[in-house]
């Protein structure tokens, strides 16, 4: 008897569904998010309270900000774990240029975006010329960038923030907050790049394969360079952000923002190896973390687990991918 007569139809229509999910992950990590969404309303009669929407909305916009600049050099086959750091000596150039030096807040803004972008350039200098892999490279910037953060402050948050730019932190338009608005303006135009334009698709073609893209003509170091300055921008931005939310530029701005963005990607179905993956389900999976953190919140556990939690969604998220991809594999 053939495998074909083997297999019972129910389980060959399963592995059709599964193979569909897994085909196009945004379908099936949007799925996952509907229903924690609906577990997260029926398990707290807290959860759908607008408090805390709002509460669930601003904490993801910081996150969601940084994961558009991971996934999209996941996308290039790269890894940036400095852009934590980056966000926040973004947002204590911020605090030091608005307090310190007296500087009008909305160019001290412009400065500090700037700044990250830089920060940016400066790793994807260093990983395209000196051709280091952007993991090992970035692991060292991170330290220099968390080094510069606590020289500068010596450990204290630098207060008096202007009240003039707090809005674009603890503000809302229609009830939604503004750093979720700003997040989404944000998504729209990373989704429009990758998905819409040469330079998108360039970027899916070097995480595909880079030599071959090299050999098509494409400008591979250009675009590398180019999307980890636009990851550090974004970094800042998220920075500059939670400074206006906080009141206060504090040392530790940043801190949560290495692991959450990359277990963010791969859930959204950005591949760890690149070429796969788009900037919307990324965010999806951010959205599925920031959900399961409240309620822990919600349910009174101590907030010291949710570093653990973040971990093992790590950890689960890269282990599907990686089992699921070589199913494929198989079943094709």
């Amino acid at each position: 008897m053939s495998d074909l007569q083997k297999t019972a139809p129910g389980q060959g229509r399963e592995a059709s569904v599964m193979r569909a999910l897994l085909q196009h992950p945004i379908l099936g990590v949007l799925s996952v998010l509907v229903v924690i969404f609906v577990a997260s309303a029926l398990l707290s009669p807290y959860f759908l309270t607008p408090y805390n929407l709002s509460v669930v909305a601003r904490g993801l916009a910081f996150v969601a900000l940084v994961t558009i600049g991971q996934a999209s050099l996941m996308i290039l086959g790269e890894l940036d774990l400095s852009l934590g750091t980056i966000g926040g000596l973004s947002g204590i150039l911020t605090g030091m240029l608005m307090v310190n030096a007296g500087i009008n807040p909305w160019l001290a803004i412009v400065i500090a975006i700037s700044f990250g972008a830089v920060l940016g350039f400066i790793n994807g200098i260093l990983t395209t010329k000196l051709r280091l892999h952007s993991l090992v490279l970035t692991i060292g910037t991170a330290g220099i960038y968390g080094g510069a953060i606590l020289v500068l402050t010596r450990g204290v948050a630098i207060t008096g923030i202007p009240r003039e730019i707090q809005f674009l932190g603890r503000g809302t338009l229609l009830g939604v907050p503004m750093p979720f608005i700003i997040m989404l303006v944000m998504l729209v135009l990373a989704a429009f790049l990758t998905i819409k334009t040469p330079f998108g698709r360039y970027m899916y073609a070097i995480g595909n394969n880079r030599d071959a893209a090299r050999m098509l003509g494409i400008p591979v170091d250009r675009i590398r360079v180019l999307v980890f300055v636009m990851a550090g921008a974004l970094s800042a931005m998220a920075g500059v952000l939670l400074v206006a939310r906080l009141g206060t530029a504090q040392p530790s701005i940043g801190d949560a923002w290495v692991l959450g963005p990359i277990a963010a990607a791969v859930i959204g179905g950005v591949a760890t190896t690149g070429g796969v993956g788009m900037i919307a389900g990324a965010i999806f999976g951010a959205g599925i973390i920031a959900i399961i953190e409240n309620i822990i919140v919600l349910f009174g556990v101590s907030p010291y687990w949710q570093g653990i939690v973040s971990g093992a969604i790590v950890v689960i998220a890269i282990s599907f991918d990686a089992i699921s991809r070589q199913w494929l594999r198989k079943e094709s």
